[in-house]
């Protein structure tokens, strides 16, 4: 029994210590020394140019595209080991029954998969018949959720459903100026095509995205997110909380629900 008890602590140790690392994000200058903070944590300093690896190979439901997330790979100095995060999936377990014309396969929302991850800094996009590949983002970001469509077959009240849009929710500015791209400043919401193109923002640029909630009467999606009404680059507790309503099925038809 002590033993396991030590292994939990282990475990939930390693855990914090990375969660750390994935919440100060990397820097974006090469002037940024680390801090006593990230020594103590065990973790080497963040570098402009940072070592990257690949993730699993994200099935798209169009076997003609395929995403692969590209992760930052980190160092933890008390073990001696270079390592990278798992993709990790957002699952549904609420709206699956087929009686219901409901049979979303246990995704996020019908039609869409939603995969997240610590430390993923871009997207990779291949195009499987013209065999091209590129990244979804011009520079490193700090990448929180992409919602993609999803490889199995869905339905909603009982119509087979569809999307052909990647949704990616990022950090991809310094925008309270420190130095770093991490989770002190905004996150954007964006809407990419199928070839990675034509990026539009779901979500103004000066408010930071907290949390949604799916509608299948309407098939929207709700974002909650919070006001840079001060134009500080972060959240602060004072600022308005408002609410997007985003159609899936043309997400460019949206706008401001509350």
């Amino acid at each position: 029994m002590k033993n396991i008890t030590v292994l939990f602590i282990l475990i939930a140790f390693i855990g914090c210590s990375r969660e750390k690392q994935y919440e100060k994000g990397f820097s974006v200058s090469p002037e940024n020394p680390s801090s006593e903070t990230d020594q103590a944590d065990g973790f080497s300093k963040d570098s402009v140019k940072m070592v990257t690896r690949p993730g699993n190979v994200l099935l798209t439901g169009y076997p003609k595209y395929r995403l692969t997330p590209v992760y930052k790979l980190n160092y933890d100095k008390r073990s001696e080991t270079y390592y990278i995060e798992d993709n990790n999936f957002y699952w549904n377990y609420s709206e699956t029954g087929s009686a219901t014309g409901n049979n979303w396969n246990y995704n996020f929302m019908p039609g869409l998969q939603a995969v997240y991850g610590y430390n993923i800094v871009n997207v990779s996009l291949y195009n499987v018949e013209t065999k091209m590949k590129k990244n979804i983002f011009n520079a490193p970001v700090l990448v929180k959720t992409i919602y993609f469509p999803s490889y199995s077959s869905d339905t909603l009240n009982f119509k087979p459903i569809t999307r052909a849009y990647y949704m990616i929710s990022v950090y991809d500015e310094d925008t309270n100026k420190d130095g770093f791209i991490n989770l002190k400043d905004l996150r954007r919401f964006y809407c990419f095509d199928l070839n990675g193109l034509n990026r539009k923002k779901l979500v103004p640029l000066n408010y930071s995205v907290i949390s949604s909630q799916y509608d299948p009467a309407n098939d929207f999606m709700y974002v909650f997110a919070q006001s840079d009404y001060n134009n500080n680059g972060q959240r602060d507790e004072s600022e308005d909380i408002h609410v997007f309503r985003i159609d899936l099925k043309n997400p460019l038809d949206n706008g401001r629900l509350y």
